[in-house]
């Protein structure tokens, strides 16, 4: 399609108004450059499509590394959740991670007001349909949309999540749609595909909701939550929401035998969907078919918004027909007489292969073009948002023409992610773990602001005000240190004092105790809120175990230092393996860390490389 003109002029465009689209527009245009973020459906920015929660291992990890490096998302659910947990409280701190039910629709509304609300910031209601290039080919200029507009930029986001040539399936029936009832982004994967892009197919899926007042609360499990701390470090400890239950229940023999009797009727399992699934978040068929030795599966209820009285049955995403859904719902324990309000649905959607990105998340493809959140082969809102900020981030750095920010494995959770997508690529939508991480008890989500607030002040993104607050509890911390290695305590069988420090690294007393310890020794009680005791008491407690960690990733950060050429031509270098050669031609690596990364790269094809690079350094 011909676009009429160039109706608008802005430095940045993102595509899509998801969660990956909110930060990298907002990043965009704190750091000082006019954006417009398109969109399909106004109304429906920040929308939590799937489960409305936020959170959870190695997610809330995530979380909480965006709101240090300036983005929005923690300040987005500390300002509408409705429960709130730390998940692992059992096990220790390196797994722990916060969780939280939302609010969707507060979520949703405060998620569109901070979009609308910031300078710079432009939305408009449109389909993204082609890109505009420059004469070359090689560098984005802007975009054209379903309704024949051309808007110059000078960078691109795409994050169009599960939107781009869009599927849906309920049994029989399947439409071009995004999400139930709204329409897929038609046109840009076909164009994508055209500019040489390399772009595939995945699917994913969500569990029906049920009318609340048709559940049978009594026959279910109570799960109530814990007093709600902020997700942002900007909010500042404990939060005042409203507090309300989720609830358990359990599939059984009959569910199951009703989900076999039907399974030739999914979609699924019937070849109509053809993309690869969420393998951690199967679909309850799934579950059912691949694991029939398992006599039962977790149903979670959980409550959509105050505002509603739908309930999300977690655990039983879908495809099958309606009257199966229905049927295998009433088969379950306080669900006997439910009745659904949005059936559970399949989606397949377009997805760019993530091994065309530079870490950075620019195309290495097409300059100025930067691709975020779902479109990039990740599953999950915290996934979407981590890639959202870096993206917005570096995207601003290209039109500064300052260095990129790319996190280390070691740095942040956020690091992990994208080098796993830009290092190893996926074929399935991915899923951030803590067993991802190396060194994860190095980054526990209570650190994120330690470790992550002076690069978000670098690249512009933590103003003077949060910056002298953040300097402020860093003091604190060490005061707090100083205290812990000063202060005794009475320990052991014969009653030998200690101090804290000491009896901390005996295992003595626990951090959760330490608070107490302390308090009376400040000028006021409440001068160091528990959470920073907590903290810093968990610092020394492991300090030991993080300074081997530290070690360990400073050898990864010496292979990470050697930088090496984009455009590096692998097949000039006599002694690389022909796997070496075609991996490291695929991935184009920007340093030997990443290089060494890459699956089927040899070790000694590593050590060539290293030989070479010093070699032209010294020429």
């Amino acid at each position: 399609m011909e676009h009429t003109s160039y109706t608008m002029d802005y430095d940045c465009i993102v595509i899509g108004g998801g969660h990956a689209g909110i930060e990298a527009s907002l990043a965009v245009a704190r750091l000082g450059f006019s954006c417009l973020l398109i969109t399909q459906n106004l109304d429906r920015i920040g929308a939590l499509s799937c489960n409305p929660a936020v959170g959870g291992l190695s997610k809330g990890n995530l979380v909480r590394e965006v709101d240090a490096l300036g983005g929005e998302m923690g300040r987005l659910i500390d300002s509408s959740l409705i429960q709130y947990r730390v998940l692992n409280r059992s096990r220790g701190p390196a797994v722990q991670a916060p969780r939280a039910q939302a609010d969707k629709l507060v979520y949703q509304s405060e998620a569109r007001r901070a979009v609308e609300q910031q300078p710079r910031l432009a939305v408009y209601m449109d389909t993204v349909i082609d890109l505009i290039t420059s004469q070359s080919g090689r560098a984005v200029e802007g975009v054209i949309t379903g309704r024949g507009h051309g808007i110059s930029a000078r960078t691109v986001i795409l994050a169009s999540g599960t939107f781009m040539e869009g599927r849906i399936f309920i049994g029989d029936y399947d439409a071009p749609q995004g999400r139930l009832g709204e329409a897929a982004a038609r046109g840009l994967g076909k164009k994508l595909r055209e500019k040489g892009f390399s772009v595939g197919r995945l699917k994913t899926g969500t569990p029906a909701r049920i009318a609340g007042n048709t559940i049978e609360y009594e026959k279910l499990e109570r799960q109530d939550g814990e007093p709600p701390e902020a997700f942002s470090f900007n909010s500042g400890g404990r939060l005042n929401r409203p507090a309300v239950p989720c609830w358990i229940t359990y599939t059984n023999a009959a569910t199951h035998a009703i989900i076999r009797a039907n399974i030739h009727r999914s979609p699924l399992y019937g070849g109509k969907i053809t993309g690869a699934g969420p393998r951690y978040c199967p679909s309850i068929e799934d579950k059912v078919m691949r694991f029939p030795d398992r006599d039962r599966h977790h149903v979670f209820v959980e409550p959509e918004s105050l505002g509603t009285n739908e309930m999300y049955l977690n655990g039983l995403s879908s495809s099958l027909p309606e009257d199966a859904q229905e049927a295998f719902i009433r088969s379950i324990a306080g669900l006997e007489h439910a009745r659904i309000a949005r059936p559970a649905y399949a989606v397949e959607y377009d997805y760019l292969d993530p091994l065309g990105l530079y870490p950075t998340l620019e195309s290495k493809l097409l300059a100025g073009f930067f691709a975020a959140g779902q479109t990039n082969g990740s599953s999950g809102y915290e996934e979407a948002a981590a890639q959202g900020v870096m993206a917005g981030i570096n995207a601003a750095l290209t039109m500064r023409g300052e260095p990129p920010l790319v996190l280390g494995r070691a740095e942040a959770y956020i690091g992990v992610l994208i080098d796993d997508l830009t290092t190893t690529g996926t074929k399935e939508p991915y899923r951030m773990f803590t067993s991802r991480a190396e060194h994860r008890l190095m980054l526990r989500h209570d650190t994120a602001d330690s470790r992550l607030t002076p690069k978000g002040r670098v690249a512009g993104l933590i103003d003077d005000a949060r910056w002298e607050r953040f300097r402020g509890k860093m003091q604190s911390l060490d005061a707090i240190r100083e205290l812990l290695r000063t202060r005794t305590t009475e320990a052991g069988a014969n009653g030998a004092s200690k101090t804290i420090e000491r009896a901390l690294v005996d295992a003595t007393i626990t951090p959760e105790a330490v608070p107490s310890l302390v308090h009376d020794l400040t000028e006021e009680p409440a001068a160091f809120p528990a959470e920073w005791i907590i903290c810093a008491a968990l610092d020394i407690k492991y300090a030991g175990y993080i300074e081997k960690e530290k070690r360990a990733a400073e050898r990864n950060v010496k292979m990470d230092a050697v930088k090496l050429p984009p455009d590096y031509d692998y097949g000039s270098i006599a002694g690389l393996s022909a796997e070496s050669k075609e991996k490291l031609s695929l991935v184009r690596p920007l340093t030997l860390g990443q290089a060494a990364r890459i699956p089927g790269v040899r070790q000694g094809d590593i050590a060539l490389l290293m030989i070479r690079m010093k070699k032209q350094k010294k020429e």
